[in-house]
């Protein structure tokens, strides 16, 4: 039986293209004039869990992803498109 090798996924939340999505991220915070608190209001969460997503102690899933982005009034396939041409995955 032939089994394919599976390369692992890439974890780290401190990757180049996890950064970038922080940066832009909290750059749109910032050009909106939200504080922390402000955008932790709008989600319904705490604004601890905010900068932890922005440090990159905390990763967002898609759904999350989704949610954050509507909030910050940001096209969520546009910041994907950023993403994937600044920070092409690897070839496997």
């Amino acid at each position: 039986m032939y089994f394919m090798k599976i390369k692992p996924l890439r974890q780290s939340i401190h990757s180049e293209a996890n950064r970038a999505l922080r940066e832009l991220l909290t750059e749109q915070r910032y050009k909106l004039g939200l504080t922390q608190r402000d955008l932790a209001k709008k989600l319904n969460i705490t604004h601890s869990l905010i900068g932890k997503i922005e440090t990159g102690d905390r990763r967002l899933d898609v759904i999350e992803f989704l949610e954050y982005a509507h909030a910050l009034e940001i096209d969520t396939m546009e910041i994907i498109n950023i993403i994937q041409k600044t920070h092409p995955p690897p070839l496997y």
